[in-house]
């Protein structure tokens, strides 16, 4: 079984200089002290990074993949100036998985609501109910079966058709 790790399973090797404050205040050297200032100041971002890299998108997602992406891309590209990337990105990965999630639950109301089984098709999902039990120290006891006669069995709804 393969361990999840942020490394892959690789030594992480630790590039920032005298990360922890214990170690910087145990004594750094002005050589030491300008090469950590020199590594903060190159971890800012200029205003134009991070760079878009031409045909990174293309090469990253199939036809199939940016054909069924572009609706939620269209929609979440202007709101990324304003919410930044990392947002904008994880509100159009919940919006969705929501709008899926939303369409599986129509799909399967409309299939029970209108492929329910009946005398007029032969498949189709068979909703069944069942009764209330009564027992004898029930207010209602004796229930009488609401069947008289045999095809009140098993009709699937054909004595209350319009035939």
């Amino acid at each position: 079984m393969a361990q999840s790790s942020d490394t892959s399973g690789v030594k992480a090797f630790p590039i920032e200089p005298f990360k922890h404050e214990r170690t910087r205040l145990a004594g750094m050297t002005d050589a030491d002290r300008a090469f950590r200032r020199q590594w903060l100041k190159d971890q800012v971002l200029a205003e134009s990074e991070p760079l878009a890299v031409p045909g990174y998108y293309e090469a990253r997602y199939n036809p199939i993949r940016r054909f069924y992406r572009l609706p939620l891309d269209t929609l979440f590209k202007p709101l990324v100036p304003l919410m930044g990337y990392e947002s904008a990105a994880k509100y159009r990965w919940f919006t969705g998985k929501f709008a899926m999630a939303l369409g599986a639950v129509y799909v399967t109301w409309y299939y029970f609501k209108y492929s329910s089984n009946d005398w007029t098709r032969k498949g189709g999902w068979r909703i069944s109910s069942r009764k209330e039990m009564v027992t004898p120290l029930h207010p209602q006891f004796p229930v009488l079966s609401e069947r008289k006669v045999g095809a009140d069995y098993a009709s699937h709804g054909f004595k209350n058709s319009s035939i």
